[in-house]
């Protein structure tokens, strides 16, 4: 039975909010474990709970994986199962989950050398995909995303003990500051807002389209935004940001005739495996989150597409 008692980051239930000092790393053993960021790269993701890589994959293999997301968008198979989400009020599909598992192509891009190993190095062990979705947030309808650190929701609702995963986001169309970019305050890593409210079973199905809960109260948010401050992730398409599971973030809906698209992972440290959920909830479906089906991720030799010449 799941029990919050020394339970380093208590949140929801009958608490009030809380600012809790971070009790992990960000960046484990030193950033020894492998060898794809540099010292100043890693000090920065330390500093601010993100990085930017501009220009990761070309052309041609941002154009193959946008590609098969939009088939896998327009399938009819895949729209009936639970692991399309679409927007709140609207049949366009928001997102869709266990993509790593549903795509050969999302399979070999999860272990591609260029973000598997930059994953090792920031948790300083061997990885699993906890979770994999494709965002999508169309012209002119596409919903927000409230501010929310994942970690949050992995740590109540999934029973993730520590923070020791991250989350990658391959930019597949250009985002810029009109089409909803993510948005993460810098250095919030540090701190869990510990979020008010009860929680209720299947609570996913309605936070998927819109969450209400285990989002920071204003207070909370205002003082680490303050401190911080806001910064969008605008860049071209190829583009890849790396974030803490604590990272608070967020993005605004997309009025503008722009889409927007990315491939997002979440790597967790495979000592970090999932255990009960708080508050004695029942566990969220594998495809949000995985439990029972799970291996250590093994990088490919070469990209998972060869680059464009």
């Amino acid at each position: 039975m799941s029990t919050t008692i020394n339970d380093l980051y208590a949140s929801r239930g009958s608490r009030a909010a809380a600012i809790i000092a971070r009790q992990d790393p960000v960046v484990y053993d030193g950033g020894s474990y492998a060898d794809a960021l540099t010292s100043e790269q890693l000090a920065s993701y330390e500093n601010n709970g993100f990085l930017l890589l501009e220009n990761i994959f070309s052309a041609q293999e941002i154009q193959g994986l946008l590609d098969e997301i939009k088939r896998m968008s327009d399938d009819p198979e895949i729209r009936a199962m639970e692991e399309a989400v679409t927007e709140p009020a609207s049949d366009e599909v928001r997102s869709i989950f266990r993509v790593h598992q549903l795509s050969a192509m999302v399979d070999r891009l999860s272990r591609d050398p260029r973000l598997i190993h930059v994953a090792r190095q920031i948790l300083g062990s061997e990885v699993y995909i906890h979770q994999s979705r494709a965002n999508m947030k169309p012209g002119f309808k596409g919903k927000e995303f409230y501010w929310h650190s994942d970690f949050e929701t992995w740590h109540v609702e999934d029973g993730m003990p520590r923070m020791r995963a991250l989350s990658c986001s391959v930019l597949l169309t250009d985002n810029n500051a009109c089409n909803g970019p993510l948005m993460l305050v810098p250095g919030s890593q540090k701190q869990f807002i510990s979020c008010q409210g009860e929680t209720p079973d299947e609570h996913y199905k309605q936070s998927l389209k819109k969450q209400e809960l285990g989002v920071p109260d204003p207070l909370s948010l205002q003082l680490l935004v303050e401190q911080g401050g806001i910064e969008q992730m605008t860049a071209s398409a190829g583009s890849v940001v790396f974030f803490d599971c604590n990272t608070m973030h967020g993005s605004n809906g997309n009025i503008s005739p722009w889409p927007r698209a990315n491939v997002f992972m979440v790597y967790n440290s495979m000592e970090n495996a999932l255990e009960d959920p708080k508050h004695e909830l029942k566990p969220r479906p594998e495809h949000i989150a995985a439990r029972k089906r799970f291996e250590q991720l093994e990088p490919l030799d070469t990209p998972a597409v060869e680059p464009a010449h």
